[in-house]
């Protein structure tokens, strides 16, 4: 499972880009923007921060990574996509769009939030077995022998 991590993240990388084009879009015409919009822009801007942390990292900065450190990133950024996302549904409910832009878009970006709460939280549960395992936590069941 750890081979397909950079594959998930470049394909974040790609989702989040689109998320913030998306956002962006949404937070433009807004004097005084909803709370959950923005939010979901930070989301975006902060996941790229994230996945450049996660990816560049530990190729040219070694010495500045931290496996733990990541990890809590990472879960902090998969909560915040699921909030998000839990969010701006929410506040935007279930309108039929019959073809206006910004209603599509809105719906759009709830789905891309979705996907990437998805996509972090593969990244979570990948990279939080390879700690447990690292620390000398077994991740599986051993049958017991003999009492």
């Amino acid at each position: 499972m750890q081979r397909f991590v950079p594959i998930v993240q470049a394909v974040a990388a790609v989702f989040a880009i689109i998320e913030l084009g998306l956002t962006a879009y949404l937070v433009s015409p807004w004097w005084d923007t909803p709370s959950t919009m923005s939010f979901m822009l930070f989301n975006s801007i902060w996941s790229l921060l994230v996945l450049a942390y996660l990816f560049l990292t530990p190729l040219y900065f070694a010495r500045f990574f931290h496996a733990m450190a990541a990890l809590v990133v990472e879960w902090v950024t998969m909560i915040f996509w699921f909030a998000g996302s839990i969010a701006l549904a929410v506040h935007w409910g279930s309108p039929h769009c019959g073809g206006n832009t910004y209603c599509g878009s809105t719906e759009a970006a709830i789905a891309f939030g979705f996907f990437l709460w998805a996509l972090f939280a593969f990244m979570v549960v990948v990279d939080t077995m390879a700690t447990l395992r690292a620390r000398g936590h077994s991740t599986g069941t051993k049958p017991h022998v003999g009492v």
